[in-house]
């Protein structure tokens, strides 16, 4: 045991003196989670919005100003003809426009009937519908302000709610997403790369020699990145929770363990690579497209498996990201324990001890 630690602490050196190394291992998951929580969101804030108040009532200007302070929009010009609506669209200075009619405050007062037009520049779809739903919402809870107790007849009354993110974040989506495709990535490609640069220098040969055993070179070479790997994976959820308010309503310890089997994982997928490749350049290509793209295509993070051909339903089961992150949303957003997670946990259980029994047979075999 003693030479073994002394290999693994060898390891551990050959990994600080290497700048690159440390890049990928901690450079990368910082840049990529603060990318994709920062940059890419399906939320809109400030979209630049024209009124034209037709009705110049005290109810008209409670509603303006109400928009004004939304988050999501900016009122960005008062019209003050329909004509004007078109060219602000052609000439993209605005993302909506609101009408409001010159009977609103009759209407909304009297008749509780009043009418709101709501045009979007539809050339996104997406921003549309978001933006049409950010000012119904609005609306709804001014008509609420207004006449907090008056019930309308003959209304139907459609009462939204949403859980586990009812502010409808996406970065609730992303993080579990990113946390999955950096673990996978990291773990997966750093111990591949690792041990083939080892056959590819020659030296593989004269660790052979040594008085370690084939399967405790494997090992040693694979515990430095288990533990940098789980440092990594606090990391990210100290990152998650703390610019972007990500929740952990789960149990810690739990989430933390879900982890370090999900390493688990990655590192014998990167022991089979390693397997069967023999040179770090051909490790790297077959770590970035054979992970990353199905990480990133099929394991729900950025599209909804329900909408997939049943193919390719079926090819998800078969990837450790899907049930990974099912996990993650269950125990950060939706605070389930071990007995909700107990199916995805069992899967990547055997997912680890199959994939581990592979790589070490073919290593075995390769080495012989």
């Amino acid at each position: 045991m003693k030479l073994f630690f002394q290999f693994v602490r060898k390891e551990f050196y050959h990994i600080f003196r290497d700048t690159r190394t440390l890049l990928i291992l901690f450079g990368m998951p910082i840049v990529q989670i603060i990318l994709f929580g920062f940059a890419i969101t399906n939320e809109v804030h400030e979209a630049k919005l024209a009124i034209l108040d037709q009705s110049k009532d005290y109810y008209s200007q409670q509603l303006i100003q109400k928009l004004e302070h939304s988050e999501y929009f900016q009122v960005y010009q008062l019209i003050s003809s329909p004509s004007e609506v078109q060219p602000a669209f052609e000439a993209g200075e605005i993302k909506m426009a609101i009408v409001i009619p010159p009977d609103f405050a009759h209407t909304f007062y009297h008749e509780n009937n009043a009418a709101v037009q709501l045009i979007t520049d539809a050339t996104d779809p997406n921003i549309a519908t978001t933006l049409q739903n950010y000012a119904s919402a609005i609306l709804l809870d001014f008509q609420d302000e207004m006449f907090p107790l008056d019930h309308l007849p003959l209304t139907i009354h459609a009462e939204q709610r949403m859980v586990f993110n009812p502010a409808l974040k996406s970065v609730y989506m992303f993080v579990p997403g990113v946390m999955t495709l950096i673990l996978m990535l990291v773990s997966a490609m750093m111990t591949s790369i690792a041990i083939t640069r080892e056959k590819e220098l020659g030296t593989m040969e004269i660790l052979l020699v040594s008085p370690i055993k084939p399967v405790m070179i494997i090992t040693g070479k694979v515990v430095p990145y288990i533990v940098l790997s789980f440092i990594n994976a606090i990391i990210i959820l100290i990152l998650s929770v703390t610019i972007f308010g990500m929740p952990i309503k789960g149990s810690l310890i739990l989430l933390l363990a879900e982890c370090g089997l999900f390493v688990m994982v990655a590192l014998s997928l990167g022991i089979l690579i390693s397997s069967i490749t023999d040179s770090q350049q051909t490790a790297m290509m077959v770590s970035m497209v054979g992970l990353m793209m199905p990480t990133m295509l099929l394991s729900g993070f950025v599209f909804p498996l329900e909408s997939m051909p049943m193919p390719l339903r079926i090819v998800a089961n078969l990837l450790p990201a899907k049930w990974f992150i099912i996990i993650l949303k269950s125990i950060m957003l939706k605070g389930g324990g071990l007995k909700d997670v107990w199916l995805p946990t069992t899967v990547l259980i055997g997912m680890s001890c199959f994939l581990l029994l592979i790589s070490i047979r073919k290593f075995k075999t390769r080495l012989s």
